[in-house]
């Protein structure tokens, strides 16, 4: 399909409006709106969710880009010029999360809200704007997986045909999307209880973890750290013990989600 929904526009040349925007300022606002539904849920002013996300939003775009250029460093060494044109692609989701999840921390801090209580309200928006995200790698025919060259198996949503190759892959960014929305609604269900709502955050960890690292592995265009180890797997590694962690300290010490009394407070 077309990458761009409207090109040169007001007749400017190259001044074009692409899909993969598109599609992820509609998961980000999808993301924003039932973050702030359940932050009205909780007693909480939707301003709330604006201001962390005016913060984490151009930081989010900074981590993803920066994430993506360290471990294509060695082609960046050499073109400093074009680290920062996105519009050439090269956006890492890894970087963009880590990035909005230390926004996170600090904003939970100078606010005084209890993290846990934060990210039980925005982990699982997290997932579900992954999930609609990972569909401008569809438009932009990215982010697919093996070569299918069984015909009984090259069909949608199993694979995906791209163009450029005249080939079928797996359609490994189709995998990660389901998984991501599995992932909001099993979020929501362990939010909605007080006895589980603290784990959010570690659920998060470890279940995006696990789908990633297994999906990861399907991929034709991972970054690689010394050639052979993929970058995205290490990292959800690194998410799960993480994750695995938190959830362990959690419940040694008995940390509870604090409720929060502040000017965020309807």
């Amino acid at each position: 399909m077309n990458p761009y929904v409207v090109k040169d526009l007001f007749g400017i040349k190259g001044l074009n409006i692409a899909w993969y925007g598109v599609i992820i300022g509609v998961g980000l606002l999808a993301g924003v709106a039932v973050a702030v539904w359940r932050a009205n849920k909780k007693g909480l002013k939707a301003d709330l969710i604006y201001d962390y996300t005016l913060w984490a939003m151009p930081v989010a775009v900074i981590g993803a880009r920066g994430y993506y250029v360290l471990f294509q460093w060695d082609y960046y060494k050499e073109h400093l010029s074009k680290i920062a044109m996105i519009t050439e692609g090269g956006l890492a989701i890894y970087g963009a999360v880590i990035a909005s999840i230390l926004v996170a921390v600090l904003f939970c801090r100078r606010n005084k809200i209890s993290f846990l209580l934060f990210a039980n309200l925005t982990i699982p928006c997290l997932a579900l704007g992954q999930a609609i995200g990972r569909w401008a790698n569809f438009v932009n025919q990215e982010a697919y997986g093996r070569l299918i060259t069984e015909e009984r198996l090259q069909f949608f949503p199993y694979a995906v045909y791209i163009e450029r190759a005249s080939e079928w892959h797996q359609a490994t960014f189709f995998y990660e999307s389901i998984w991501c929305i599995l992932l909001f609604f099993a979020l929501l269900l362990l939010g909605s209880r007080d006895d589980t709502l603290k784990y959010t955050f570690s659920a998060y960890c470890i279940g995006y973890g696990i789908g990633r690292f297994l999906i990861e592995g399907l991929r034709t265009d991972s970054l690689y750290i010394g050639g052979t180890i993929r970058v995205s797997q290490l990292v959800s590694v690194l998410l799960i013990f993480l994750g695995t962690a938190v959830a362990v300290l959690i419940k040694a010490k008995h940390n509870q989600a604090v409720p929060y009394q502040g000017k965020y407070s309807s």
